[in-house]
């Protein structure tokens, strides 16, 4: 690693589920290649969580930028955070290439997740990390509005 280099030229943003109150229900983002990144994380920040509220996250696989075949990575789910612990926490799950089912051709990876009982508040993001070519900010999603 290069000291020089700066965090914002190995890093980008590649996706978002954007901070908001949701309802009992499954969200997932958009699909993101890996073939840019070394490894992509995704980060999940809980807020206040309904009554007997739970959140479950894991990443899944597909075979382009539309979801096609989509499946479970194996072993990249974070154990289940709960509303009585679980207000204000963070989760990270990363994955490399070589975690993918690439003899299948399954090269894309998306974020599910999954708020159960109740509505309840959280954000993820989808962090290439890396990045093949630099600088890595060039391939950040449409909505960063700033790099400092």
């Amino acid at each position: 690693m290069n000291p020089n280099t700066k965090f914002n030229e190995r890093v980008a943003i590649l996706a978002t589920l954007d901070p908001a109150s949701v309802a009992a229900s499954t969200v997932v983002s958009g699909w993101v290649s890996m073939a840019n990144f070394h490894s992509i994380a995704a980060l999940i920040q809980t807020g206040v969580l309904g009554a007997s509220a739970t959140i479950d996250a894991k990443l899944r696989q597909a075979t382009d930028s539309s979801g096609t075949g989509a499946k479970d990575i194996t072993g990249k789910a974070i154990t289940q955070i709960v509303k009585a612990t679980g207000d204000n926490k963070q989760a990270m799950i990363e994955v490399r290439g070589e975690d993918l089912d690439v003899n299948n051709g399954f090269t894309y990876v998306a974020l599910s997740v999954t708020v159960g009982t109740a509505a309840s508040i959280f954000n993820a993001a989808l962090i290439g990390n890396n990045a093949r070519f630099l600088p890595a900010s060039a391939l950040n999603q449409a909505a960063v509005a700033q790099l400092v």
